[in-house]
């Protein structure tokens, strides 16, 4: 443990570095794992007849109150632009990738193509431009008043520096390496093939991680990594549950092992540590 004390290694049992070293899946979460976790809004496109003010008003608005990396990025671009936030009353998160909130007595909406066509009109030029956005690993998201559609801003969160030898370096050692996200498949894909993984799951609710861990485990022992409170049940499930960098209380409270440096290729390198510290006992022995 004093070689993963010097990476930045905690590894909170020696039953943990024991079962690290017989992983044969590492599943990733998306959002602050395998990307910054810090996305940013790169397109906006306001439906006939509203303006982009309106637009960044309303989003801006239904987003503020919701915690996720998404809507922290369309708030502080309305900053940037000088739009400020207005105060919504019911404010809900909705299963399935959607937010509701009233302001002024109308029904604001806003959340992924998939839900909000659920919920409204999307007219074809809007669907159009959202599967080419998704295609460039960008995540489209809808905004509606009163049934109305109001436009679509697309946010994207780019892949860390690190993660694709990351990767390259799990693969290497004979691990499977699966990316889950509750993105667009188009989208997934797009950050997937960037990072080199060899699975992508995507359109999984936060809920639904700990499932896709369950099912992976039919075929061997898997290891979790991820930094959020919603990957806190996954972290449980899952044979080694790995808490990366500066991820919540609550993910780290939920781990086996601890990447205080926040890099994926010190996972690679816990597994390594197992390998050789296992090897050296069988040596001793």
């Amino acid at each position: 443990t004093g070689k993963g004390a010097e990476n930045g290694i905690l590894v909170k049992s020696a039953e943990a570095l024991e079962t690290l070293h017989t992983v044969q899946t590492v599943v990733l979460d998306k959002t602050g794992t395998v990307t910054q976790g810090k996305p940013r809004v790169t397109d906006l496109y306001p439906h006939e007849g509203v303006t982009t003010e309106e637009l960044l008003c309303i989003a801006a608005s239904l987003e503020k109150p919701s915690e996720h990396p998404l809507a922290k990025a369309v708030v502080q671009y309305a900053l940037d632009k000088g739009r400020k936030a207005q105060d919504v009353a019911d404010f809900a998160a909705l299963p399935g990738n959607g937010l509701t909130a009233k302001r002024d007595g109308a029904v604001l909406l806003g959340g992924s193509v998939k839900y909000m066509q659920g919920q409204c009109n999307v007219p074809e030029t809007l669907l159009a431009a959202a599967e080419k956005l998704s295609g460039e690993g960008k995540t489209p998201l809808l905004f509606s008043r009163d049934g109305a559609i109001l436009g679509m801003m697309a946010v994207a969160d780019t892949v860390k520096d690190d993660s694709p030898e990351a990767v390259a370096e799990l693969r290497k050692m004979g691990i499977r390496v699966v990316m889950i996200t509750g993105d667009n498949p188009r989208t997934a894909q797009a950050v997937g093939q960037a990072a080199g993984v060899d699975q992508v799951v995507a359109g999984v609710l936060p809920d639904g991680k700990a499932d896709v861990v369950r099912r992976l485990q039919k075929v061997g022992r898997v290891a979790m990594v991820g930094d959020g409170i919603n990957d806190a049940p996954a972290l449980t499930r899952a044979d080694i549950g790995i808490a990366i960098g500066a991820g919540t209380d609550i993910a780290i409270d939920s781990a086996d092992v601890v990447l205080m440096k926040d890099s994926l290729e010190d996972a690679a390198t816990a597994i390594d540590l197992s390998r050789a510290t296992i090897r050296n006992i069988h040596m001793n022995l």
